[in-house]
């Protein structure tokens, strides 16, 4: 594009399948357009935009082009006839390939207790960290190895919930889409055999391993010190002293499932370490049974950091059980499905909080034979119920996403994805492609499809963000931010200070501030980027539609 020309067209920054849908996004009044090669400036396409949707989220009308006609491999940027363009953007048969790379490579620089050495970390890395051996509370003079998994977020608390979760969307997404996998992005304990994502996956997984109590099973529901650190601190200089935060039914639910559905993905690679991954999910499992009215967890009074309470924890025995039900065939574990079904939670929900989606996920892929088929059909029909909901949402927003005005919430960009999971979901239970024409919609949105055209992981696309809440990037001393982070995205609530005090009145899209203060808006954590790796990894394993 022509340095004087103004952007006022939004399209996905890093590029679209040749074979796909192939929609920018106008703002303003109807407009006639032009794609244009990129090296030559030679039109390739002239069209006409489609009636303004006055989209009230993001406070735009906004105007469709669809230039899915141009299917040749190549990049192009678009114009419209009155001077406005677009960032460049590739089409090609599987534009996301670097993107899902560097998605997942964001786990290995969030990495914990390791040296990140230059050869693999460029100029992201940084000395070992959080080392110490961690107190238990609540028993005087516990000290337990508390070293190694991932960063949740911009800071350097450990949860065992959400990094169940991250664990979960990575290992789905590796059983659904392998050849999306079979790409080395070069980790040190690279072998050549087993595939990357599951050598970054156990990195965690032995982390929460250290999380379950030798004896009882339980699970510690998080590892952090007593407060957050100063927002420029890096990880080796984070020294103050590690605490084990009690027990938790919502962590040892989800420790259960992730161990559960490990240790079936793990068998073809390390039949042994298959076989500790059940042990625990097993282990997991008894304790849940022996303390089934099991209060939320809140922090305890001399821990200042995130809380990531819980008060309904059946969505988590109700993933434990399936998980376990679909490894080991056991009926124990299918009685209990069952009868946690018919508890009143959330079944195809897939955040860090409400995790029924993946007991609905793990009892459909166990197959119609082994289940009860009532059951079964129930679950879905919910589950493409939902997906029709979103799509409906989708048809009616401006931007094509499944937020509404009242869904743009501190980590609105988690919806985003987790939504385009269950998306894609129903596309492999329906076999129906239209729902992966949606999914690739919201992952549209995330790199720079949107009313702020910006793209929202860093490091990639023409307008990445490039002042995420995180640590490390603060201060790090590199100009540019650790790369292939997603950002939470815009939050209608204003939750901190900075957005409170520059976005006051804007439309709930618009409510974003790429800025290291704004950290209801621009934090990042391990479970944004999980749902960004398995939308990815749809569009680089499959046909790439």
């Amino acid at each position: 594009m022509s340095e004087h020309n103004v952007r006022a067209i939004t399209v996905n920054q890093i590029g679209y399948p040749a074979g796909g849908r192939k929609i920018a996004l106008f703002t303003g009044g109807v407009h006639k357009y032009r794609v244009l090669d990129a090296g030559t400036g030679v039109s390739v396409f002239s069209g006409e935009t489609s009636a303004a949707l006055a989209d009230k989220s993001s406070g735009a009308n906004v105007h469709a082009g669809d230039f899915s006609a141009v299917t040749a491999p190549g990049r192009y940027f678009i114009e419209a006839e009155n001077g406005t363009g677009s960032a460049e953007f590739v089409i090609g048969e599987r534009p996301y390939g670097e993107l899902q790379k560097g998605l997942l490579k964001a786990f290995y620089f969030y990495r914990c207790g390791a040296e990140l050495s230059g050869e693999y970390a460029g100029p992201w890395g940084h000395a070992a960290c959080h080392l110490a051996e961690g107190t238990v509370i609540g028993q005087p003079g516990v000290k337990l190895d508390s070293s190694g998994g991932w960063h949740d977020a911009g800071d350097y608390g450990k949860y065992s919930g959400p990094g169940a979760k991250a664990v979960a969307d990575l290992l789905l997404a590796f059983e659904w889409y392998p050849a999306a996998f079979s790409d080395a992005f070069t980790l040190p304990e690279s072998d050549g055999k087993t595939p990357d994502v599951l050598l970054e996956c156990k990195v965690e997984l032995d982390w929460l391993f250290k999380m379950q109590e030798t004896v009882s099973g339980g699970v510690y529901h998080k590892l952090t010190t007593a407060g957050f650190p100063g927002l420029d601190v890096m990880p080796e200089d984070d020294t103050g002293e590690l605490f084990f935060s009690p027990v938790s039914a919502a962590a040892t639910g989800d420790f259960a499932g992730v161990m559960a559905m490990a240790a079936r993905v793990y068998k073809p690679w390390d039949g042994e370490y298959a076989a500790r991954c059940l042990g625990a999910a097993e282990s997991a499992w008894r304790w849940l049974e022996l303390h089934t009215e099991e209060p939320g967890f809140t922090n305890p009074p001399e821990i200042t950091t995130g809380e990531y309470g819980d008060n309904v924890d059946h969505d988590e025995r109700f993933w434990a059980a399936a998980e376990l039900y679909r490894t080991t065939g056991e009926e124990v574990y299918h009685q209990a499905v069952q009868t946690l079904a018919r508890q009143l939670f959330p079944k195809f929900a897939l955040g860090w909080a409400d995790m029924g989606g993946y007991g609905t996920l793990a009892y459909l892929l166990t197959g119609k034979e082994q289940t009860d088929e009532g059951l079964y059909r129930t679950l879905q029909e919910g589950l493409l119920e939902e997906a029709d909901r979103l799509v409906a949402v989708s048809e009616q927003d401006g931007y094509r996403i499944s937020l509404r005005e009242e869904d743009y919430i501190w980590g609105s960009n988690m919806l985003v994805m987790n939504n385009a999971m269950l998306l894609l979901a129903a596309e492999r239970f329906s076999g129906n492609l239209s729902y992966a024409d949606c999914a690739l919609d919201h992952l549209h949105y995330l790199l720079g499809r949107n009313v702020l055209d910006i793209s929202y992981v860093t490091g990639y696309g023409d307008r990445p963000v490039r002042h995420p809440h995180h640590r490390p990037s603060v201060g790090d001393g590199v100009e540019e931010p650790v790369p292939g982070l997603v950002s939470g995205g815009p939050d209608r609530g204003l939750h901190d200070e900075y957005v409170r005090e520059h976005l006051e009145g804007r439309p709930a899209a618009q409510c974003f501030a790429d800025h290291e203060l704004s950290y209801s808006t621009n934090e990042v954590t391990i479970y944004w980027n999980s749902p960004a790796v398995f939308v990815a990894a749809r569009f680089n394993g499959e046909t790439g539609r």
